[in-house]
């Protein structure tokens, strides 16, 4: 999340790939079908993934560094193999060049777009694992179910991994803006997953529209968990240029900067007087800084909203 106030194929892809060839075929299902419970194991393999490229890139997957360029290799990598059509958008900023990622799944009933996505540059401090390693990681592998379903969806499934996040919106800025009036129509709705593992977690949940709101919040619900509006979101990330587009947006967050009150801490079992993440755009945002209940619960929130709203 930006701050702006008014390699080899890994074992998840190995696994992943035998899942897809081995076996008889089975009869794809409809996308009415129940959303699968997302393996957080699998999102932590992703994480450790990139953890793994910032070490061996300079300690970062920032804009303009070699970090990102690996990180958007693998992660287009993994995707073409499931059998997604992806490509690349470049943009300029700052002198250099970045890239956002595009897949789409190659089946649907109508050129209606339901999209999510997340960024997936770091700032330069560090390895940037729950900013925004955790919301990358998190589409990916609902992604990746969605191959391994076979998923025959209504609507168009588009996932996005944009660049230049934290320099200001920069590539899901040039995204939206690359949009035609008739491709903005076909929207559906947007969704954007930034910070969803923070040690300190909060559960908050966009409230910018609110049918998509009441989606997460009953789900939350439904598992004794209370959510809040994510005040501290507002504008501060890549949902925000398809908002000013007229394109419907929601979303998940836990927290970044901001401090947990008394109150939160007591219906989340957090810390009182502490970030959501104390290492917020610091070195620190590694594997270490992550709450791995909240990650699974925000990922599985992620899939059935992705296996509803499609």
């Amino acid at each position: 999340m930006s701050f702006r106030r008014p390699p080899a194929v890994s074992f998840v892809a190995l696994a992943l790939a035998a899942g897809l060839t081995g076996g008889a075929t089975a009869a794809p299902p409809s996308a009415s079908a129940a959303a699968p419970d997302i393996d957080v194991d699998r999102v932590l393999g992703h994480l450790a993934d990139l953890e793994s490229i910032a070490a061996a890139h300079g300690g970062n997957r920032a804009h303009g560094r070699p970090g990102y360029a690996a990180s958007l290799d693998h992660v287009q990598g993994l995707l073409d193999a499931a059998g997604y059509e992806t490509h690349r958008e470049p943009f300029t900023s700052g002198g250099a060049t970045g890239w956002n990622l595009i897949a789409e799944w190659p089946y649907a009933a109508t050129d209606e777009v339901l999209m999510a996505g997340a960024h997936l540059d770091s700032v330069r401090a560090g390895a940037g694992i729950n900013d925004n390693g955790s919301g990358s990681a998190a589409i990916l592998e609902v992604a990746l179910a969605v191959a391994e379903a076979d998923l025959r969806p209504g609507k168009q499934l588009r996932f996005g991994w944009w660049g230049a996040e934290e320099l200001g919106l920069v590539g899901s800025r040039a995204h939206v803006a690359g949009l035609s009036a008739a491709e903005r129509e076909r929207f559906s709705a947007y969704l954007n997953f930034d910070m969803i593992g923070s040690p300190n977690a909060g559960y908050f949940v966009y409230d910018d529209d609110a049918a998509i709101e009441a989606l997460f919040s009953d789900w939350f619900a439904e598992r004794g968990i209370v959510t809040e509006p994510a005040v501290e979101a507002r504008n501060r990330s890549d949902h925000a240029p398809f908002l000013s587009a007229g394109i419907t947006v929601g979303g998940l967050f836990t927290g970044a900067g901001y401090t947990m009150t008394a109150a939160q801490a007591a219906q989340w079992g957090g810390t009182a007087g502490l970030p959501f993440d104390p290492c917020y755009h610091r070195v620190c945002d590694t594997l270490a800084n992550l709450d791995e209940t909240a990650l699974d619960l925000n990922t599985d929130a992620l899939a059935y909203a992705i296996w509803e709203l499609s």
